[in-house]
């Protein structure tokens, strides 16, 4: 951890649970120097312009994608006040300077917890409830658009994995999406927090978004900031096929989003990525759905041959299902968020967004059958 000090020169941005700041750093090497620093208010409170705050400057110094900014770990001179104490006592970030303690929707003293422990949670059953599950958190925007475009007013629930970010504080997305209405509700599971329901596991989270928030539908996808080695076992998108395993095991209905590019520089990464044919092959044991858009191009010809041959190889039962692509491209453009993903946008890497609304749409039109 590379700690910097400096002092706040201006608010840039602010959403619900996060602030940013621009912050100049101090020492003689740094007396010009303006960063971009985040603070996430349940943590640190609301730093003002002046206050001197420390930060963890590492990623910024590393200029690394999604987290290249610093954060701020404390303002010394403005402590916030002691929050209410908490009725939980699940500990996420745990044994960590910034470990915090939650009520967990799935613990004793939760409010929920006869839900969780009696009826059809407590049998562990989805009731084919449709979950779509995706490894790039940029994802998410698309699938909800695919999913409105026939079914609007479903009631869709994100559950937010431990893989990227662990504040779901930290995606202005998510939080623009539940302010929009395009999300129902928010589970944090594992040491994934901020929520508006913490899970200590996928599985709970799951019963929770289907007999707690009432889902019609369900998106299981990692916080921003996807972890990549460039070799075949090494990322951290190898939990979506984890996650069709949980969805299987209670009685849900599996949708595998692929990613998709037809413009990612990277061999591994065109037509349909490896890491998904990872994922979606060979962790995933279980049965679940391929929806592939009808586009009728040359590169739709190419993903198609390569979602056939992954669900004929694949240590699963997947199955290809075919969406038609009208209104999709449409829907991709009234969405209120931007759309980017790996830096890119709709009309630099239109099929990585297209596959993912088609996975949306095939999951909303589970629910007509």
């Amino acid at each position: 951890m590379q700690w910097r000090e400096g002092t706040v020169e201006q608010v840039r941005d602010r959403w619900p649970g996060a602030v940013e700041y621009a912050v100049r750093l101090a020492g003689e090497a740094a007396d010009d120097e303006l960063v971009r620093a985040l603070a996430y208010t349940a943590l640190v409170g609301e730093p003002e312009v002046g206050d001197r705050v420390l930060l963890n400057a590492s990623a910024l110094l590393r200029g690394l994608g999604t987290g290249g900014l610093a954060f701020i770990v404390a303002a010394p001179n403005r402590l916030p006040a002691d929050p209410q104490a908490p009725e939980g006592h699940i500990v996420k970030a745990r044994y960590t300077p910034q470990q915090q303690m939650f009520m967990a929707v799935d613990e004793q003293d939760s409010p929920h917890h006869a839900v969780m422990t009696g009826g059809w949670a407590a049998a562990g059953d989805l009731l084919g409830m449709p979950v779509v599950v995706a490894d790039l958190h940029s994802a998410l925007p698309a699938i909800l658009a695919g999913i409105r475009v026939d079914r609007p007013h479903a009631r869709v629930v994100y559950l937010m994995t431990d893989g990227g970010a662990l504040p779901i504080a930290f995606s202005r997305n998510v939080a623009t999406l539940t302010e929009q209405g395009w999300l129902a509700g928010t589970v944090t599971v594992g040491q994934a927090y901020g929520g508006e329901h913490e899970a200590v596991t996928l599985h709970s989270g799951l019963l929770a978004a289907k007999h707690v928030l009432h889902a019609d539908i369900a998106v299981v996808i990692q916080g921003p900031g996807n972890v990549g080695t460039g070799t075949p076992w090494g990322y951290t998108g190898v939990a979506a096929g984890e996650a069709l395993n949980a969805v299987a095991t209670l009685g849900g209905r599996g949708v595998a989003a692929l990613r998709v590019s037809d413009a990612d520089a990277r061999e591994r990464h065109r037509g349909i990525s490896h890491h998904s044919t990872t994922a979606y092959g060979r962790i995933c044991l279980v049965a679940a759905d391929l929806p592939l858009p009808t586009t009728g191009d040359a590169f739709g010809a190419l993903v198609t041959d390569q979602a056939h041959t992954l669900a004929r190889t694949a240590q699963g039962a997947l199955t290809v299902r075919d969406v038609d692509p009208d209104g999709l491209d449409a829907a991709l453009r009234a969405v209120p968020v931007k759309l980017s993903t790996m830096g890119r946008g709709l009309d630099e890497d239109h099929a990585a967004f297209l596959y993912s609304a088609a996975a949306g749409r095939y999951a909303a039109r589970l629910l007509e059958s």
